[in-house]
């Protein structure tokens, strides 16, 4: 593909107006280059890390639950 790593990403198609739905494919943009990626969202653990921004601020906000 011509990636060498100092490229800038920008993912398009992925936000959805449905809670819990995630598309099979999304437009993925790299300074000049545009190609499709298939989206590996399969478990509802996955979608409640994607929807937090990640696992590590998933557990921070865990913890911070269990401390109120």
């Amino acid at each position: 593909m011509g990636l060498t790593g100092h490229e800038t990403f920008q993912i398009t198609g992925l936000a959805s107006d449905t809670p819990g739905h995630y598309p099979k494919a999304v437009t993925v943009h790299a300074d000049n280059l545009v190609f499709e990626v298939i989206v590996r969202v399969d478990t509802e653990q996955e979608q409640d890390y994607h929807r937090h921004g990640g696992i590590m601020p998933y557990v921070m906000r865990s913890l911070q639950a269990l401390e109120s």
